[in-house]
This record gives C-alpha cells, structure tokens and sequence, in this order.
C-alpha cells in the first residue's frame, strides 16, 4: 500500500533549481513523483534517459502562466522508487504512465514527449483513448529501428555489457549525455549534480543502463506503437527538433511528419537533443505559438 509519508523530497533538491511543489502517488507498488504546475490546457510533459522532470524547469516556470504542466518521473529516475522486481522496461514505464493518467484523471491533455518519452507517452496515449487531444514530439521516434546501422550501433554498443557496468559504476550515460545532448549551452555544476544526485548508486543506475539495449530488445512494444499510430494520427502535432542532435537525425524528423500529416515543425538550430533544456525560449515560443492555432474542434 502506499505510504505518502514516507515519499519525501530529498534535501538535495534546489528549491532555486527547482522550484516547485513535489507530489507522490502509488502506482502498481511503485512511488511516482511529479510536478503538477499552473492552471489551463494541461501539458503531460514525459522525460526520456537518463533525465527526469528536472529536464522540463525552465519550459514549465514559463508555460504554466498559460499551461496546467505536468511532468513525472518513471521508477527508477529523478525522485520516483521502484516496486521490487520492476524491471525498466519501456512496455512497464509505458504502463505506469498509462495508469498516471488515470490516478490523476487526465482527459483532453497534450502529450509532450522526448526521447523515449515519445514512446513511452504514444503507446500511454493509445492505451488511453481520449486523454490525448493534441502531441508534441521533442527529438524521438515510434517504430521499430532493427536493421538501421546508426541504431543497431547504438543499442548493441551503449546497450552492451561493458557499456552497462560503465553506466553503474560512473554513471556513465549522465556524464556522457547531458552535456553532448545540449549544443546551444553548457550545463552548469549546479544542474549535473542534480542528474548524477537522482542516479546516485549503482542500484539506482540500473534503470538507466537497461534502456539503450530496448532500443532493439523491445522490438515487439516498438511493433505495437507503430501498428497503433493510425489511431492517433489525425492529432493536431507540434514537432520539435534540435538540429544538431547526434542520435535524432532528419530522417526520423521527416517520418514523424509523414505519420502526422496535421503537424506543424518547429526546428531549433544548433539545438541538441535535449532542447527544452538548451534552448527554452525557443521551445516555449513554439509550443505557445503553435497552441493559440491548434485548438481541436
């Protein structure tokens, strides 16, 4: 049963960084932190690896003047904690985000997804028909990627054995990843220790070292998302892109605006692949702009 006492934000969480009020709900055993930020159109805002909701501070300090902002974090990252035996798959972080929505009772939300928040957040969105008017995709994809070089390299490099004791020995995909993943700006001090702080053990590691290897391994939950694409296709879509992303290219930009022909593309140049952190402005200028003409009907 969950114990809200017991989930507590810990002390090494910068009010100033991070300035908002944290919220815990149980979910299938396991405890889910989130924010839950202003009044309006509600925003369901889905981090990728190795982030959590801390990714999202500047765009919901300023969205949520206009945005209700919600952003959790899966078991295993930022401040939430796993059941035993949770495993971090996407197909269980696609289950429990399914099951947030409804412990919080979202409906007519859009759904923000990066990086692996885009899959996670589409197969929710499926499993949930009606709680999703509208889509953001940030630098992500929604298909099986078996058989393309640049991510069978990826998933069999990063998701590898020696890769995987790296990640829980030297956290190796925090120190290696924010920084590479922003371009237009350097993280600060401040802003890695709260991303090596949320991983800060080798147990607590294990959730971000098993996903670079599902980029292949999940090839039947990658199947489903891609066989459900259909239903959510007629959305109204912002995507946007950092251009100077390494793991996100073009290509899949471009398929993403064959799947959603009612999208509209907003590309951030020199922004890497996590660009709600490295170019804010620019992501939140989007999102507005693009929201005040996409009302559904």
């Amino acid at each position: 049963m969950f114990d809200a006492a017991h989930a507590v934000r810990p002390g090494w969480v910068d009010d100033g960084l991070f300035p908002f009020e944290s919220h815990f709900v149980g979910i299938d055993g396991n405890t889910v932190h989130y924010v839950d930020e202003g009044a309006g159109p509600t925003l369901l805002l889905l981090h990728g690896n190795p982030t959590w909701s801390f990714l999202w501070r500047d765009v919901i300090c300023e969205l949520r003047n206009d945005f209700r902002c919600v952003a959790l974090d899966y078991p295993g990252f930022g401040l939430s904690t796993p059941r035993a035996g949770y495993r971090f798959l996407p197909e269980e972080h696609a289950e429990v985000v399914a099951a947030f929505v409804d412990t919080i009772g979202l409906t007519g939300a859009t759904l923000v997804g990066q990086d692996w928040g885009g899959p996670i957040g589409l197969a929710a969105a499926h499993r949930r028909p009606g709680a999703f008017e509208r889509l953001v995709l940030v630098n992500t994809w929604a298909w099986p990627v078996n058989g393309s070089l640049h991510f069978e390299a990826f998933g069999r490099i990063v998701g590898g054995l020696p890769a995987r004791f790296l990640v829980r020995r030297l956290n190796l995909l925090v120190n290696a990843f924010i920084p590479t993943g922003h371009k237009r700006r350097k993280p600060t001090e401040a802003e890695m220790t709260h991303y090596r702080r949320a991983l800060h053990t080798s147990d607590r590691r294990h959730a971000s070292a098993v996903l670079p290897g599902r980029v292949l391994a999940s090839r039947a939950f990658f199947a489903e998302i891609e066989a459900s694409l259909p239903s959510l296709a007629d959305l109204p879509t912002l995507i946007v892109w950092g251009d100077a992303d390494i793991a996100f290219r073009s290509q899949e930009r471009k398929r993403l605006e064959a799947t959603f022909p009612h999208h509209h593309t907003a590309i951030v140049e020199g922004a890497g692949t996590y660009v709600e952190s490295d170019a804010p402005a620019e992501f939140v200028s989007a999102v507005r702009s693009w929201a005040s003409t996409s009302a559904p009907e």
